[in-house]
């Protein structure tokens, strides 16, 4: 007598299954790690840029302040200037506006201005670590509009589209699609 045989039934999985699995589960963890990456580097990008907001609002109360003296705080004339604060540039001492009491007081603005640039504020291990990415600051008096331009430039993570439209610190990060900028103005009306 013979018998037949019985097909048996799957007991487990076969190895190729086994590996487009694994292969499925490497591919999606290597998408994540790319994704974690990109979004490090878009929240450093916004860090620094709130930074140079509050950098530069701070210079625009500072010479809101000290009016009498505002274009003590001018450091900027024009295209291919170094005349920026920060990364070693130090401030030019005021001649020539408002009173000894106020030039003084805007040297000292412009003193901590260029150390909070620099990062003076927080140190690790004896070096300033607490600024951007080589962080400078230009004040420009436009005569035209009449208003105190103030703008922070920094070195950004990733090539963009290079800012055209102020040229405060250019060509100092290399390539000028590195160049980040904020800028702020002020206008302080004439009341005589």
């Amino acid at each position: 007598m013979t018998t037949a045989r019985t097909p048996r039934a799957q007991r487990g999985a076969t190895l190729i299954e086994v590996l487009v699995a694994m292969l499925i589960l490497a591919l999606g963890l290597l998408g994540t790690a790319a994704l974690q990456s990109s979004a490090q580097q878009a929240e450093m990008e916004s860090y620094q840029r709130s930074q140079g907001l509050i950098l530069a609002q701070d210079m625009i109360n500072r010479i809101n302040a000290n009016r009498r003296a505002a274009r003590c705080y001018e450091t900027y004339s024009g295209a291919g200037d170094d005349n920026f604060v920060g990364q070693g540039n130090d401030p030019t001492p005021c001649t020539g506006w408002g009173t000894s009491s106020t030039r003084d007081r805007a040297d000292d603005d412009m003193a901590q201005w260029d150390a909070l640039l620099t990062g003076a504020s927080e140190l690790l291990d004896g070096n300033t670590v607490g600024s951007m990415t080589g962080a400078r600051g230009c004040v420009r008096f436009d005569e035209i509009e009449e208003v105190y331009i103030v703008t922070v430039a920094w070195q950004g993570q990733r090539p963009t589209r290079a800012p055209d439209d102020n040229d405060c610190a250019q060509g100092t990060y290399g390539e000028d699609d590195l160049r980040r900028i904020v800028e702020l103005t002020l206008r302080i009306g004439n009341l005589s």
